[in-house]
């Protein structure tokens, strides 16, 4: 080969490693997309998202049954938007004021706000964007008072129960409202009135979240001492009012779970298939009373956990055999 060719085929190379040295400076490190949607997926708790999205489809789906709709898709899909939207916006905003705790506890650390690799503005903008988007999308398309009530869920989780729970236990009390929000939202956006219907269901929710939430309060207790927030195990770390809390609201969810029944809403079956998945949580909620008697720490947290998993798969549970029994118009 000629000197002159060489020449030019060794610029040639060295042009094209130049030109892959600076674009391996600004190409996404490997992973970094996941990333990105890992992070999304925690900052709008895309679980939490997704049940509550359970809950307000059977509540639109009740609704418009009792409502003789003949098609019960018409508004499903704007109404699951709208009130996912809300709830994504929430759930972030939760993020943006609890990113110092959640640096403090182990579960949570590795959220994007409290990790660093979302910033605040960033976080703050998202929440609200969400949830401001979502209520303006229930106004538009599906009625005034769904998009009132889920602006008042979005203020009362975010500015009432977060900052709430470094002051008082109580704060569970009041978080379960807006978390029983779901199917009455669902409700008013397919019967746009407040109905006693409505009520069962809100009523439903309120109740499932204590066995709920005092298996999580238990199983990650040493992270809400460490963070500052005062929940029930921490505040009394014998146990005793956290079994006793959990069994009350378990024994009371049989008789709230049948209340869609009496109120003419199902069939027959829905309350042999009420009664038998309470009894169920119950057992289970029985059995998390072992805490008080556990000979060790991972035996505790077993009959916590096992107690957690059964309260996400009654919930889901009871919503399709109450919209598999519903009755229609009556």
């Amino acid at each position: 080969m000629a000197p002159a060719s060489q020449a030019a085929t060794r610029a040639h190379l060295a042009a094209a490693d130049a030109d892959a040295h600076a674009h391996s400076l600004h190409a996404p490190p490997p992973g970094a997309t996941a990333l990105l949607i890992h992070d999304l997926r925690e900052l709008f708790k895309v679980k939490v998202v997704g049940l509550v999205l359970v809950t307000g489809w059977g509540g639109f789906y009740l609704g418009s049954m009792q409502s003789g709709i003949s098609s019960l898709q018409r508004g499903l899909l704007d109404t699951l938007l709208g009130i996912g939207l809300v709830s994504a916006g929430a759930g972030a905003l939760n993020e943006v004021i609890e990113r110092k705790t959640d640096a403090r506890m182990k579960r949570t650390a590795d959220r994007p706000l409290a990790a660093g690799r979302i910033s605040l503005p960033v976080g703050l903008a998202a929440g609200l964007g969400a949830l401001l988007l979502g209520a303006w999308w229930l106004l538009v398309h599906c009625n005034m008072l769904t998009a009132s009530l889920a602006l008042l869920t979005g203020f009362t989780y975010v500015a009432i129960y977060t900052p709430l729970k470094r002051v008082t236990s109580l704060a569970t009390f009041i978080g379960a409202f807006p978390g029983a929000m779901g199917p009455m939202l669902g409700w008013t956006a397919a019967r746009p009135q407040i109905e006693w219907q409505a009520v069962a269901l809100f009523a439903i929710l309120f109740v499932w979240q204590f066995p709920h939430f005092m298996s999580i309060a238990w199983l990650y207790r040493e992270d809400y001492a460490r963070a500052g927030i005062r929940m029930l195990p921490v505040v009394q770390p014998d146990g005793w009012s956290t079994v006793l809390e959990a069994l009350f609201y378990a024994v009371l969810m049989i008789p709230v779970s049948l209340a869609p029944w009496r109120l003419g809403m199902t069939g027959s079956i829905y309350p042999v298939i009420a009664v038998v998945l309470g009894l169920v949580y119950l057992g289970y909620t029985i059995r998390f009373a072992g805490i008080l008697k556990a000979r060790s720490e991972p035996e505790s947290r077993m009959l916590a956990r096992d107690l957690l998993k059964v309260s996400v798969l009654y919930l889901p549970l009871l919503f399709t055999a109450l919209m598999l029994c519903a009755n229609a118009e009556h």
